[in-house]
């Protein structure tokens, strides 16, 4: 069982990171650890190499998504859940790019294989209530969905943030007709 001030520190880190990160995707882990007022051994503990740290910061953002999408259904009709679910993953995504940057190709990779399951199950989530509703075509596939994505966080860095509208066309083909 990890102890309570152990559990804090490594919150505190990931806190620090994740907003130091989002800032400057070079910030250094000793930059990082005096932004989370703890000192190297308890950084290092935590999170022996960069990447550890950036793939922890990484899939907390993933967590934290895919978390949501019970609530997004209690609170929305699917289509809406939908809409609101991608458009905060599309944030996500588009300012983790710089982290997606900042890890080495196995981390990058290993990121890409623990996230890829965790997603296409929120979205297969969110299309079940869909179609047992009758508001989302029955052929709708969540890993069509999330390639769409990608073009989406894309657009979302346009400076007209384009990403909204897009979504919507997208929300539309879905639609149960």
């Amino acid at each position: 069982m990890v102890r309570s001030d152990a559990r804090e520190n490594r919150a505190r880190i990931l806190a620090a990171a994740r907003e130091a990160l989002a800032a400057d995707g070079s910030t250094s882990m000793n930059q990082i650890g005096q932004r989370a007022g703890v000192g190297a051994g308890t950084l290092y503990r935590n999170f022996p190499t960069r990447d550890d740290l950036l793939l922890a910061v990484y899939e907390a953002e993933v967590e934290r998504i895919v978390a949501a999408v019970p609530s997004l259904l209690d609170l929305h009709a699917p289509l809406e859940a939908l809409r609101r679910w991608t458009l905060d993953l599309v944030a996500a995504m588009r300012a983790k790019h710089g982290l997606g940057d900042a890890l080495g190709s196995v981390a990058h990779q290993a990121a890409n294989d623990r996230s890829h399951g965790p997603v296409i199950q929120a979205i297969s989530t969110i299309f079940e209530a869909g179609k047992a509703d009758g508001s989302i075509r029955r052929d709708a596939d969540p890993g069509d969905f999330l390639q769409f994505t990608s073009a989406l966080w894309r657009a979302a860095s346009a400076p007209d943030d384009r990403a909204p509208g897009m979504l919507d066309l997208l929300l539309d083909g879905l639609r149960a007709r």
